[in-house]
């Protein structure tokens, strides 16, 4: 039976990538649902090539240009946040695809969760503010979350026929991105256009500038601790500049796995869609004649403080790594439009997680008012703090 597809974020890096996988195998998946927030254009002409039962564009100001240039197909319209959260209930679906940004993807996946849905993630910071909520629900519901981010998706093919009460750590590699090895003096002047000309993966802005400055990497270390089930201790980083060894697992026999193949999302995301089985591609593959040498070493937490905060925010706990998820898009969204510096990104954070009110046993409630409290810190930061 075909898999019925809805694609949360369908015009972003992840959507556009899993609609090819889609146009690929058509007798495999199709797709039940596309959203987008404003890019109403790209989503009409995706609307129009894969007539999927209905679509949904977050800006609500945008929903008479979709629903006029959708009026000759059998495409439902729906609009807002709220419509984005309901849908993906649809009995239809077998599987959602969360590829949001940010803190918008935690209803849907929940929602979804509830439904009965299994989930192919691709929105980190879903579980990076309420992976406890989210992971005891999937639980209870007997919903399957499959990881889409090209470390996860490395780690969770690694433990195919593997328990985890093996695992004696995990070890997610990092590009290093396009300021590796670079000193403090260089990092105080970096500009937004050299920060988003990522070296090997080609990725939404909001995910290039996490890759930067290795928030990305920490989100992915909390990720890391919901999926798999892992203490802290049990999650390494090591910087792999050539992107081909995408994690490691090391068991408890000292024995290790790891999953290699070219920088393509295409490929997670398709494992994700086939689980638990795999589909033939034509794909590129990798050449290990093309590649003299794999190289590996230590982040430096010192300089790139984000990774190191992601780290205190997941030690700590609570509603901590939602703080930290919260002032960090705030921080991104305000390096993208220059009113902070680089090196200012990891400050405005630091200072949000020493003052936003900190809960030790957050319920969802809480989340929602850490999520709002930790941003309104965060612009009120900037603020009082425009040299930053």
């Amino acid at each position: 039976m075909k898999k019925n597809i809805a694609i949360l974020g369908s015009t972003g890096s992840i959507g556009t990538q899993a609609l090819n996988v889609i146009r690929q195998n058509p007798d495999i998946f199709s797709v039940e649902v596309l959203s987008a927030g404003s890019n109403a254009d790209q989503l009409i002409l995706q609307a129009i090539e894969f007539l999927p039962n209905a679509v949904v564009i977050g800006n609500e100001e945008l929903y008479d240009k979709v629903k006029e240039a959708l009026r000759p197909f059998p495409v439902k319209v729906f609009a807002g946040q709220d419509s984005l959260s309901q849908i993906v209930e649809m009995d239809e679906i077998s599987l959602v695809l969360n590829a949001l940004v940010g803190y918008s993807g935690l209803q849907p996946t929940l929602n979804a969760i509830r439904a009965g849905k299994d989930i192919a993630l691709a929105n980190k910071e879903t579980l990076v503010v309420a992976g406890d909520l989210v992971m005891t629900l999937a639980g209870e519901s007997n919903v399957r979350i499959l990881p889409v981010d090209s470390e996860h998706s490395a780690i969770f093919q690694c433990l195919a026929g593997e328990t985890l009460k093996n695992i004696e750590k995990v070890i997610l590699t990092a590009s290093g991105g396009p300021f590796r090895g670079k000193k403090q003096e260089h990092l105080n002047l970096v500009t937004k256009e050299a920060a988003l000309n990522h070296p090997n993966w080609k990725m939404g802005n909001k995910v290039t500038i996490d890759s930067a400055s290795l928030m990305n990497k920490g989100l992915e270390v909390i990720e890391a601790k919901w999926l798999f089930d892992l203490s802290p201790s049990q999650i390494d980083v090591i910087v792999h500049p050539q992107s081909v060894i995408h994690s490691i697992v090391q068991f408890v026999d000292g024995s290790m796995k790891a999953q290699l193949g070219p920088p393509d999302m295409r490929g997670p995301i398709l494992y994700a869609f086939s689980f638990p089985g795999r589909v033939m591609t034509d794909f590129p593959r990798f050449d290990f004649t093309a590649c003299s040498q794999f190289t590996f070493e230590l982040p430096d937490r010192d300089l790139f403080r984000n990774l190191g905060l992601a780290y205190e925010a997941l030690n700590r706990g609570g509603n901590m790594p939602c703080i930290l998820n919260a002032a960090n898009e705030i921080a991104v969204q305000a390096f993208l439009e220059d009113r902070i510096t680089f090196m200012g990104m990891p400050r405005l954070i630091e200072k949000c997680m020493h003052t936003v009110t900190f809960v030790q046993k957050p319920a969802y409630e809480d989340y929602v008012q850490t999520n709002g409290e930790a941003r309104a810190r965060a612009l009120e930061y900037l603020l009082l703090n425009p040299e930053s």
